[in-house]
């Protein structure tokens, strides 16, 4: 087995650089992914509550510790708190129900999921008569203080956020007790985030990008919309390398300074866009892959625009 590639957190521990994604893949089919990652080399796995599926991430991770592939401690494994429960008294049993769901007693790194919070629900969306969601004014540093304990508790070695703009981040960095360690956001070529990575990276607090292939398979996606993995400076820059799109924009994360989480469910692409340590992008490579003109938000959550800690209204 290669050694693995790894980043240091501000609180020294370390987390692989390149993850599995577990966002929008399909049920049924989560635990062979785990499974088909691990065997690949992947030690990082992304999930979170409202994926609905952290009980087959968990049985992909216990199978491949039980025939003795990996340990425990060999696996990174992140979750995500979800907006229905920022009220402090429910984060605990929060993440307690994750650990039931993935069969472990603590995640390496729990983040609160968006800064903004829903009524408490069994609902991922809970929503009134009409349809409209059910928002909560919730403190997320107040959220962020009960994240603290978890650590405190041992349930989770580190703590994060996502999807926090730079307003937020310096509330909770005035307010926190533990530093977060990461802030994972929406980042690739159409939305590289600049201004927020420098903050970021000035406090020592790293980037993790989801969406890094441009989420070509988003419920939401429409006929005419851009592609990522189809712009041909992209598939220029592949060509040259002998890599695929994929790889690329993987290895463009990754030389930014950023963790790095693609999606997939299937074999061959969970192998390769793993094989990305064997080739390095040069200047003119990274200058062309942040240079497409285009600005574009995968993941905007229009439905949330009108919560005051909505994060992506004063975007430059």
């Amino acid at each position: 087995m290669s050694p693995v590639h790894t980043l240091v957190l501000n609180n020294g521990k370390k987390i692989p650089i390149v993850g599995l994604g577990t966002w929008n893949s399909p049920p049924g089919v989560v635990a062979q992914a785990v499974k088909d990652a691990i065997d690949a080399g992947y030690r990082h796995i992304d999930c979170a509550h409202c994926y609905q599926n952290e009980h087959e991430v968990g049985e992909g991770i216990n199978a491949k510790i039980a025939e003795g592939v990996i340990k425990r401690e060999d696996i990174f494994v992140t979750s995500k708190l979800w907006n229905t429960h920022h009220e402090p008294m429910d984060v605990k049993p929060a993440l307690q129900h994750t650990l039931k769901q993935l069969n472990l007693s603590y995640v390496d790194l729990y983040l609160i999921h968006w800064p903004f919070a829903y009524q408490k629900s069994d609902e991922i969306f809970p929503r009134d008569s009409n349809g409209k969601i059910l928002h909560s004014r919730v403190d997320f540093v107040d959220t962020y203080r009960a994240m603290e304990y978890l650590v405190d508790d041992g349930l989770a070695k580190s703590i994060g956020v996502s999807n926090f703009n730079i307003q937020q981040l310096e509330y909770i960095l005035k307010n926190a007790r533990i530093q977060p360690v990461t802030n994972q956001i929406e980042c690739h070529p159409y939305l590289l985030n600049k201004k927020l990575s420098e903050y970021c990276k000035s406090k020592n607090i790293l980037i993790t990008a989801y969406s890094p292939l441009g989420s070509p398979a988003r419920p939401w996606v429409k006929s005419d919309d851009r592609v990522l993995l189809q712009e041909p400076k992209l598939l220029e820059i592949a060509k040259k390398h002998k890599k695929t799109p994929a790889q690329i924009l993987i290895r463009f994360q990754m030389q930014l300074g950023n963790i790095v989480i693609p999606k997939s469910v299937t074999k061959e692409r969970i192998i390769s866009n793993f094989d990305v340590f064997d080739f390095t992008l040069n200047e003119s490579d990274m200058n062309d892959l942040q240079n497409f003109g285009y600005v574009e938000r995968i993941c905007p959550m229009f439905e949330d625009t009108k919560h005051p800690d909505y994060p992506f209204n004063d975007e430059a």
